[in-house]
């Protein structure tokens, strides 16, 4: 048989040879770093899980806020519907927006503090 093989051996000092305990720490530590890296990335970045549930939370609240547009947006188009084919739409709206009052009636306006 003959010597040791070179690939497996440590030497005096503890250490494979041809790959120095110093380099295995910077390789671990590089290691450790990227996993650092890509760890902030996933959680902090524009794209990360943070953002990603406060967008979530941005389309809820826009959601809400469309529903109660959508809701207004039938109201009054009903109403420009009523007033493009009715006159009587027309009358009550300028008799409780305007205060407008037909010939020979009286107008009463009745304060809700003093009842």
């Amino acid at each position: 048989m003959s010597g040791p093989s070179t690939g497996d051996v440590p030497n005096s000092m503890g250490s494979v040879e041809g790959v120095s305990e110093v380099a295995v720490r910077v390789f671990i530590a590089v290691l450790v770093l990227a996993g650092l890296g890509l760890q902030y990335k996933f959680w902090f970045s524009d794209v990360g899980f943070f953002r990603i549930r406060s967008l979530d939370q941005e389309v809820v609240k826009q959601s809400h806020l469309l529903d109660r547009l959508e809701e207004r947006n039938r109201i009054l188009t009903a109403e420009v519907r009523a007033q493009k084919h009715g006159l009587d739409a027309v009358e009550a709206r300028a008799r409780s927006d305007l205060g407008m009052v037909k010939a020979g009636e009286t107008f009463y306006l009745v304060n809700a503090e003093h009842r």
